[in-house]
């Protein structure tokens, strides 16, 4: 069983003032009364609220594991942290844990490439062939920038009718393992005319990173730490190989579900695969050498609510191509249903990374990812000014309930 034992370090302060001896982020004062679009902020998002009594509960039954936090104006409001990084070390999960993000990195692919478009180097109309080579014909002479942004593409994640996943690999190298990614593209075949439907690609978000790559010059993992993380303050963001997520105590090791109940550490396991969802194919991301375009960046809760203060401040973008960043292209399903009464909340569209949705009448911006022993979420709350984050490295079951309660207090449902 994961310690349900909880940390939180907090400090008062105004923005940048006084940093947390772990977090660096200023704590909100609960008694300060700052507007959050509808006055207080609620008692039920406060410490010992509703919102902090549930993750708890979670925790207790083990049912979830990793950290929460909650941020207004990027002020601390909550912070939680629960169960282990690494059971072998007897290593807790901390407020400042970095944990493996899965898809929830895709948003910073899709800023890269916007970056580079505010800098004139790409158009989001380019064919993407004009900028990478090697692409099966049928895919140089259709698929555009937009359409890998907003997953449009026809490229998907699936193979061609009746044939089967190939086994997983365990790659060595981010050589080896971009080799395998270009040798493996040439083998699909497009499952729609770019445009004309949605299907939601890592793939395709992998892709991009390669164009990001040849665009400007340098690896992708060295342009978004450069031009993302550094500008953002995000100093624990990165995205590390294997080996570092082996030997670094600050990260988290995912702990993966089995048919046996148990669990087991996907990094230190890797001829081991989780059973939910996709991982019902054995997947364990830690069998590839490091994150991609398409995902499985780390970072922490601190550094994701710096990522939305500078987002939103435009130390990221100027402000046109931040709203293109921002603002919906196409209709997707949305975030969550009423389940009390099978009422929609809201509607979703995919933006050129984040998913941009309205939940209650309040905007959002926000990302989920979940791998084996991986689950994380951060969500924007654009005119509310709230930021939420919840990381943790137990399967993606474990903080559905904490997002819908999540959406529920901020957006005032």
């Amino acid at each position: 069983m994961a310690s349900s034992k909880s940390s939180r370090r907090s400090a008062l302060g105004l923005l940048g003032a006084v940093p947390l001896a772990a977090a660096g982020l200023p704590a909100a004062q609960e008694t300060a009364g700052l507007s959050s679009g509808s006055g207080r902020i609620p008692k039920d998002l406060r410490p010992g609220g509703a919102f902090d009594r549930h993750i708890k509960e979670l925790a207790d039954k083990d049912q979830f594991s990793g950290t929460v936090m909650l941020a207004h104006r990027g002020r601390q409001v909550l912070a939680r942290a629960y169960g282990w990084a690494d059971r072998d070390g007897k290593i807790p999960n901390e407020i400042d844990t970095v944990y493996a993000l899965a898809s929830s990195s895709k948003p910073f692919t899709g800023l890269a490439v916007v970056q580079l478009a505010q800098q004139g180097k790409l158009r989001f109309y380019d064919l993407v062939s004009k900028h990478l080579d090697g692409l099966p014909a049928a895919m140089a002479e259709r698929i555009t920038v937009h359409h890998l942004l907003t997953h449009t593409s026809g490229l998907g994640d699936a193979r061609r009718p009746g044939e089967q996943p190939p086994p997983e690999k365990i790659h060595n190298s981010y050589e080896e393992q971009m080799e395998d990614f270009w040798a493996d593209l040439r083998t699909f075949e497009l499952e729609f005319a770019p445009g004309t439907k949605k299907a939601y690609s890592s793939m395709g978000y992998t892709l991009l990173g390669e164009l990001v790559a040849k665009v400007s010059g340098q690896s992708f993992q060295d342009h978004v730490r450069q031009n993302i993380f550094i500008p953002a303050g995000m100093k624990d963001s990165a995205y590390y190989d294997r080996r570092q997520w082996l030997a670094d105590r600050r990260i988290a090791h995912p702990y993966m579900y089995q048919k046996d109940g148990t669990r087991v550490d996907a990094v230190r396991n890797l001829d081991k695969g989780s059973v939910y969802g996709d991982a019902g194919q054995g997947s364990n991301s830690a069998r590839g050498w490091m994150g991609t375009g398409g995902g499985n960046g780390f970072s922490t809760a601190p550094d994701l609510v710096r990522f939305a203060v500078a987002l939103q401040s435009g130390k990221l973008a100027a402000r046109p191509y931040t709203e293109l960043y921002v603002n919906g292209k196409i209709s997707a399903k949305p975030l969550r249903e009423d389940t009390s009464g099978g009422s929609v909340r809201g509607e979703s569209f995919q933006a050129y990374g984040p998913v941009a949705a309205t939940y209650n009448n309040r905007r959002i911006i926000t990302h989920g990812g979940g791998a084996g022993g991986i689950s994380t979420s951060w969500s924007v709350y654009l005119d509310l000014d709230w930021t939420a984050v919840i990381l943790s490295n137990y399967d993606l079951q474990s903080i559905e309930p904490i997002i819908d309660l999540e959406r529920r207090l901020i957006t005032g449902i």
